[in-house]
């Protein structure tokens, strides 16, 4: 069947542009393959003019072929409609899940916060009031022991000794601020604690009984405040398992939310992608079958069973030459078809170099550790149009920030091991107790401030991982949309060539030719035969770059899930150390609180320097028991990233 000019030329218009642009100039045009078919076309043209054959079967064969095609047509243009709605339904789920996801992440993420503030504040207080038992404890025990000496001792008829006694000075004193007892009982306490010996011995029944009242009523107190204490170490450990079990289930709900957040912005736009296609190939059917209607309707009353066996296959080797040969099909031709050699060459190198970059890094990501670096390099490689330059830059990017962090390590670790083993010598220093309180408190300080700094470089690292995620899935989504343009390129250039072959063939090899009932005609000769066997060559070397293509498709999706199943980790990973650090800082801020209460009490100094050092191994035991293999897997990476460049540095040279 005959397509129309305005067809075709409307078909090279949508093919996109990839690879070298086509010159214009003779020279430029004489390098594509295409050329020498057309040059054979030509010659065959002049030789066609002088031939003349009945045709009138061809004819029928020919409207056959339109009614064929219109019903094809049709119901491509149904199909076409239908899908545009569906894809259009599919695309407002999609973005309302994304929405829904986007509240979601942000309410978690607010969720989980404020359960670690109310984790840490619950913290501060629970030492606060565990301080303060303490000391009401201590008093109330003392109290009553002196209680219990002195009626024991006037009991014992030791009145008057007793009085010389520093428990005596000790009753005096708690009459003198118990703000409970009676005026009475104070004034006969304090009247028989001045009394001389043989008049303390004279009353000292009634101070007995007054005495015991009042050990029984501390006792009672001490009991009370127990009791008081107890309640709320439970109602505190209730309320720390209730939040940290409520923080890791944020914490999943938060991971989770990211990846399918991520998932469905690609569907988002893979749907996009769907729905433009198909809204422009309903375009070109419409478009397609208007000038088929016309173009059938227009040959059957022109038709004229003389004239068309003479100027039938004139007609098919003119509109072939006019499909191979017009600017737009030179240029798709051009662009699927390159035959410069120096283009070849220049693609090769840098296909090569690339090759051997990406083998270097994939070499280093089949270690156990993930290498979120390499992964980046990785996907960067697969871009077909990375400048190596801009990837060199970004390795010596990378290798600074390894370096920094290994300084980093290192520098913390020196740091661990020195405030280590000085905490554990103040734990031996019980003669500079109070010197001992005060430097564990400017430490403390200290300690809360490297650990806020730490967070935050964290939390910056977790937004960095974020950023480095979406360019990622931009950088994919950018190479499956070339993938696609590239294949659909191919695919026009192929259909453009066995429509030639197939206009061709009609009448050279009317038994092959597809969609026409026709005689046989003897007309197949060897310029024929060379140009068909040239069709074939073309359409073979479009499919094996579609193949390559394919292939390429393929090891970059495989790349790219990589990359997110290593950042996934990271983020979990990086995600436990700063709840870790947030835990550290807790302590830290209570330790700090607890040293400035206790300032100047002796019995405080060893639990005050007990609990620094915990802190300081919360902090540091990990760093420690991991520094050589962190440093040996940094130091692996810089290597495996220092390779890579060499590589891309020497196809610069």
């Amino acid at each position: 069947m005959a397509v129309s000019k305005t067809c075709i030329l409307a078909l090279f218009a949508a093919a996109p542009a990839h690879g070298l642009t086509l010159s214009s100039t003779s020279t430029t045009a004489r390098a594509n393959p295409i050329r020498r078919v057309v040059t054979l076309l030509q010659k065959m043209e002049g030789k066609v003019t002088k031939e003349g054959e009945e045709g009138a079967e061809l004819h029928e064969a020919f409207m056959c072929q339109c009614k064929t095609g219109t019903n094809e047509y049709t119901q491509s243009i149904s199909d076409g409609e239908a899908k545009v709605v569906s894809l259009a339904s599919s695309l407002e789920s999609l973005q309302g899940q994304k929405t829904q996801l986007a509240s979601d992440l942000k309410s978690h993420k607010s969720d989980r916060e404020a359960a670690k503030v109310a984790l840490a504040s619950a913290k501060a207080l629970r030492e606060k009031e565990a301080a303060t038992f303490s000391g009401v404890k201590a008093e109330q025990e003392t109290n009553i022991a002196a209680m219990s000496k002195a009626v024991a001792a006037i009991e014992k008829g030791e009145a008057g000794s007793f009085l010389q006694t520093d428990v005596a000075q000790k009753v005096r004193d708690l009459a003198t601020s118990n703000a409970a007892m009676s005026s009475d009982s104070r004034q006969e306490i304090l009247a028989f604690l001045s009394a001389d010996s043989e008049e303390a011995g004279a009353g000292s029944g009634e101070i007995v009984g007054i005495l015991k009242q009042l050990g029984d009523e501390m006792a009672k107190d001490l009991a009370d405040a127990t009791k008081v204490e107890e309640g709320s170490i439970s109602d505190y450990n209730g309320l720390v398992a209730a939040k940290n079990e409520e923080v890791a289930t944020l914490t999943t709900a938060i991971e989770d939310k990211i990846t399918r957040a991520g998932e469905t912005g690609l569907a988002i736009e893979d749907t996009k992608a769907d729905s433009k296609d198909t809204a422009e190939k309903l375009l070109a059917d419409k478009k397609f079958l208007a000038d088929l209607k016309v173009e059938c309707a227009n040959k059957e009353k022109a038709w004229d069973a003389e004239s068309k066996e003479r100027q039938a296959e004139l007609l098919a080797i003119a509109d072939t030459i006019t499909m191979l040969n017009d600017d737009a099909a030179l240029e798709l031709f051009k662009k699927t078809l390159p035959s410069a050699a120096s283009f070849m060459q220049l693609t090769q190198s840098a296909a090569a170099v690339r090759t051997r970059a990406l083998a270097t890094i994939h070499a280093a990501q089949r270690l156990s550790r993930p290498m979120q670096h390499l992964d980046l390099i990785a996907l960067a490689l697969h871009g077909k149009t990375s400048d190596f330059s801009k990837v060199i830059g970004m390795i010596d990017e990378m290798v600074s920030v390894l370096k920094s962090e290994q300084k980093d390590d290192d520098e913390k670790v020196e740091y661990c091991n020195t405030e280590i083993d000085a905490t554990e010598d103040k734990l031996k220093g019980h003669d500079q107790e109070i010197q001992d309180s005060k430097a564990a408190i400017e430490d403390a300080k200290g300690k809360v401030a490297t650990l806020e700094t730490e967070m935050a470089a964290l939390a910056a690292a977790l937004t960095e991982l974020d950023k480095s995620v979406d360019a990622a899935t931009e950088q994919r989504q950018k190479e499956n949309a070339a993938f696609k343009e590239l294949r659909a390129s191919n695919t026009a250039a192929k259909d453009l060539i066995e429509m030639a072959k197939n206009r061709m063939q009609k009448f050279y090899n009317p038994k092959l030719a597809t969609g026409f009932l026709q005689v046989k005609v003897q007309k197949a000769g060897e310029e024929a035969t060379g140009v068909l066997a040239m069709m074939d060559s073309l359409v073979a070397e479009l499919d094996k770059e579609t193949q390559i293509a394919e292939t390429d498709e393929k090891d970059a999706q495989s790349d790219y899930e990589t990359f997110m199943s290593d950042s996934k980790k990271m983020r979990a990973d990086n995600t436990k150390i700063l709840e870790d650090k947030t835990a550290a800082k807790a302590d830290a801020v209570g330790a700090t609180e607890t040293h400035e209460d206790n300032l100047g009490v002796a019995s405080k100094k060893h639990k005050g320097a007990s609990e620094q050092l915990s802190v300081l191994h919360q902090d540091c035991d990990w760093l420690l028991s991991n520094a050589d293999s962190r440093r040996e897997a940094r130091s692996d990476e810089v290597e495996s990233l220092k390779a890579a460049k060499a590589v891309l540095s020497g196809a610069d040279a």
